[in-house]
């Protein structure tokens, strides 16, 4: 049986992810299905996925995640880095919630961010959701403080708190805390 040139491509990519970020081999350990579901406030789409299961990441829920988190402004999609998603999907554990993530931002494209850091000196110029390590978001049902002080529990990356935005940004960077406007 011959694989379609994309299914090749897609198993590629998972192979060299799997070899060269750390957390990524952690978290295929893990038996069971890790989900995450999510509501990108910009379009309206919700999806809910078992993006993991029994330690094999799935393609076909990362693509529709890269999908729902792309860059809304300009409809660019980029990978998002599955120790994003083990965050997310660990933080909801945390807050003892399988409620929908609400997100702000996820992707940004260089383009995007670019304006947006013109803007406001509360954008990073060299932001990680351009690389898609990064994502503003919201959990319903959670207060925002309680979300922000789960998110710098877990000790995995940066954590910023934008109360009058009402958001908080998690990240798989290096561990810092900020808080914005």
């Amino acid at each position: 049986m011959t694989l379609p040139r994309r299914a090749l491509l897609r198993a590629g990519a998972a192979a060299v992810m799997s070899a060269s970020l750390p957390g990524f081999a952690l978290a295929a350990a893990a038996p069971g299905a890790r989900k995450l579901k999510l509501e990108n406030l910009h379009t309206g789409e919700r999806l809910a996925a078992d993006y993991c299961i029994d330690g094999c990441y799935q393609p076909d829920a990362l693509q529709a995640i890269n999908h729902i988190l792309r860059d809304y402004r300009t409809g660019d999609v980029h990978v998002i880095d599955p120790r994003l998603l083990d965050l997310l999907h660990d933080l909801n554990k945390g807050l003892e919630t399988d409620a929908a993530f609400q997100v702000i931002s996820g992707f940004r494209s260089p383009r995007t961010n670019e304006m947006l850091h013109e803007r406001s000196s509360g954008v990073a110029s060299k932001s990680l959701h351009t690389q898609g390590m990064a994502i503003d978001i919201r959990v319903p049902g959670r207060a925002l403080n309680t979300v922000h002080a789960t998110a710098l529990s877990m000790n995995r990356g940066g954590v910023g708190l934008y109360p009058t935005s009402d958001f908080v940004h998690v990240d798989v960077g290096r561990v810092r805390r900020w808080n914005g406007v």
